[in-house]
């Protein structure tokens, strides 16, 4: 495949920080610990493990390779996947389901991260904590994802993303995500520290590693440990293929997956590590998932506990951090695609993007719950399917091996073909079927 002259990251650990940040988001946050409550604690928790080393030895290394070879986004990696079979035109159509699926999860983002804002804010002003009961909290939290609830934070927030954005990858992309990341699993662990102290949590703990034997054998736990991994290393044949594309040919790629893998299982843990044990110091059950459990039943938590406030602005911090470095990597896609198309420079194509999308996320604030379903549930798994069809079975088996044998002193065993090529490949498909007929599995 061609090689252009782009922009690219500076160093190996800003493209993994960079990733990390991209996997990094509310799934691990608000649906991970959750899953593990709902699910059995280790019933779940060996099952989800599972996937992620499946997904992480697959599809991040599959995308990332395959991002690096076509030096583009996916528009241009697929069609110049289908460019020796006569189908250029063809791939390069096939290729905008990931991008425009990029983008309307990132607009759907841009609502969650206003109302994100909106509460770190408040922690320090006085207002988040300021309900007195779960059904205030619910009552304020219903107002402000009302439409047109929240304008004035998800402008703030878009703008903290295109500000970062405009900068480009190295400048902007990779100096963030330094700090960012760094930080935010510093405040989380924190957290869990504090947590570890407070009477009633090492009953959390207790469930959190005890196995069911029952559950553990269970269909339903299978099927959504399997989602939660694959939505959560954010393989959608777009943000982790375009981030692959400004790597240079020294890079370990299966490396650099393998730590993306580790660090954000580690950040599911430690928000399950934080947010069961702290439930089970009030003797509740962890049964919201979700907003509801970040915006309405952990700020009744947090004003009920010692150091509530102090606890409450880390955590939002916290969760502000991992919330951006995940938004911008869902616009970058687009914004590439639109460089590379429309031949227009960064800031230009930021611009484009920044109105297309806010303006949008300004419309969709009373309907976000099903826009980010819809995202999800079909056009994620479908855009992930495609990436790996193109990758595994357009491509071949020997560009396959090439591509993830470069910048590695030995090449990945004879294990990584067939694997990629019919597990990962039907396990995308079989994410996306089970997940319309479940209403969601991520």
């Amino acid at each position: 495949m061609e090689k252009n002259k782009r922009d690219s990251f500076g160093t190996r650990w800003g493209f993994i920080l960079a990733c990390i940040g991209s996997a990094v988001g509310m799934g691990n946050i608000w649906m991970f610990p959750t899953r593990v409550s709902r699910f059995g604690g280790g019933s779940f928790l060996i099952w989800y493990f599972l996937f992620v080393v499946l997904v992480g030895f697959t599809g991040v290394i599959e995308e990332m390779s395959f991002g690096r070879a076509s030096r583009s986004g996916p528009v241009d990696a697929f069609g110049k996947a289908c460019r020796s079979r006569g189908f250029e035109k063809l791939g390069e159509a096939v290729g905008m389901i990931p991008v425009l699926g990029s983008l309307a999860m990132a607009i759907g983002y841009t609502v969650v991260m206003g109302w994100i804002f909106k509460y770190t804010a408040g922690v320090f002003l006085g207002s988040t904590l300021a309900a007195d009961s779960v059904d205030e909290f619910s009552a304020s939290f219903g107002s402000m994802a009302s439409s047109f609830g929240n304008n004035g934070w998800q402008l703030s927030a878009a703008a903290a993303a295109f500000a970062i954005l405009a900068f480009g990858v190295g400048r902007g992309i990779e100096k963030v995500n330094k700090v960012l990341m760094p930080v935010f699993f510093f405040l989380f662990l924190g957290l869990g520290i504090y947590i570890l102290f407070q009477p009633g949590a090492a009953q959390g703990y207790r469930y959190i590693f005890r196995i069911d034997r029952e559950l553990l054998f269970s269909p339903e736990v299978i099927i959504y440990a399997m989602g939660q991994a694959f939505f959560s290393l954010s393989v959608a044949g777009n943000g982790t293929l375009i981030y692959g594309s400004y790597l240079g040919d020294d890079e370990d790629i299966p490396a650099s997956a393998r730590n993306v893998a580790i660090f954000d299982t580690l950040a599911a843990v430690l928000a399950a590590f934080v947010i069961i044990p702290a439930m089970a110091t009030v003797g509740a059950q962890l049964d919201q998932g979700g907003p509801g459990l970040m915006f309405i039943f952990l700020p009744n938590l947090f004003r009920g506990m010692a150091g509530g406030t102090v606890i409450a602005a880390v955590f939002f911090v916290a969760v502000t951090f991992a919330g951006i470095t995940s938004l911008i990597n869902l616009y970058e896609a687009p914004i590439a695609t639109v460089q590379e198309k429309c031949h227009l420079d960064r800031r230009k194509a930021c611009a484009v993007v920044g109105v297309a999308g806010v303006a949008t996320s300004i419309c969709i604030q009373g309907i976000v719950s099903g826009w980010m379903d819809v995202v999800s549930i079909y056009i994620c798994p479908l855009g992930a399917g495609i990436a790996s069809v193109m990758f595994f079975w357009v491509l071949g088996k020997d560009f396959a091996q090439k591509e993830t044998a470069r910048g590695r002193q030995k090449p990945l065993g004879a294990w990584f073909y067939p694997l990629g090529k019919y597990v990962f490949s039907g396990m995308c498909f079989l994410v996306l079927i089970v997940g319309a007929i479940m209403g969601g599995i991520g």
